[in-house]
């Protein structure tokens, strides 16, 4: 969805802006590249386990790639049932009719989702000459969806979650949330579930994760994209992988894991532990 100047103040507010200018210079995921890397992600110590040590994505890695406060209160909440813990059991439908003034047809809701395309249908542009309450009302669909389809998508990316209703219910709140943290509690808990060999399809800001291995592993890092600049991961603007032999790409990468040395690891500002583990 595009981003517009009346909606970027509630942004900033927000300590999305940041991620909001990501949102337009998206790029694809190397999804052969990911899965080796999830197959040696540990849920036990949530760290990818290498033939030098171990590694992580930090926090710092999480305002440096995104820019997202990683300062702030908790972003906490039900993933299922959460209706009847929203202001006391408040019918999570009227309180989005309040927020929106509409609600969504019913062919564009599943439970407690509404697809994506209503949202990008319905908000696209603000009519010219809106009033603020307007502005605000354009500004929670496109926080909403910033949040359900980039930060905390799930493996739905196409579905918007009514669960940040909370918390857009009260637009000058939101600057006082870590979205970092929770942006990377998240990509923790859907690696650890993406361990499981039942699972097919990966989860969670991606575009993190890979913006993270180029960074840090410089030998994976693809050619062409030489220009430094705030936020890390916008280098990778125009990036588009290959989708040709997935499977052989797959194995390729397994086997440049294997030959690691810690010298091939780029730590910026980090250092070896002792246990010739790092932290990157």
């Amino acid at each position: 969805m595009p981003l517009h100047e009346q909606i970027i103040p509630y942004l900033e507010t927000a300590g999305l802006y940041h991620l909001a200018r990501l949102n337009s210079q998206w790029f694809w995921i190397d999804e052969p590249l990911l899965s080796a890397f999830v197959e040696r992600w540990r849920p036990e110590t949530h760290t990818f386990h290498m033939p030098f040590g171990e590694c992580t994505i930090t926090l710092q890695d999480v305002a440096y790639q995104l820019g997202l406060p990683i300062d702030g209160e908790a972003v906490s909440g039900c993933l299922t049932d959460f209706e009847n813990l929203m202001e006391n059991g408040r019918p999570a439908w009227e309180w989005f009719r309040e927020l929106f003034s509409e609600l969504p047809p019913p062919n564009k809701v599943k439970q407690m989702t509404v697809h994506f395309t209503w949202f990008h249908e319905r908000f696209r542009v603000p009519p010219a000459n809106a009033s603020e309450e307007i502005v605000r009302i354009y500004a929670r669909a496109y926080i909403m969806m910033l949040l359900s389809s980039q930060l905390f998508a799930d493996k739905n990316a196409n579905q918007v979650h009514l669960r940040w209703l909370p918390y857009l219910a009260s637009m000058e709140d939101l600057g006082r949330y870590s979205w970092g943290s929770a942006a990377l509690a998240w990509l923790y808990r859907c690696l650890c579930h993406g361990t499981n060999r039942n699972v097919v399809n990966l989860a969670g800001p991606l575009q993190l994760l890979q913006s993270w291995i180029f960074w840090r592993f410089p030998s994976l890092r693809p050619s062409g994209f030489d220009v430094f600049e705030f936020l890390l991961a916008s280098r990778w603007a125009t990036y588009l992988p290959t989708t040709d032999a997935g499977d052989q790409r797959v194995v390729s990468a397994r086997l440049c894991l294997d030959r690691f040395h810690d010298r091939d690891v780029s730590r910026l500002a980090f250092a070896l532990r002792s246990s010739r583990s790092c932290l990157l």
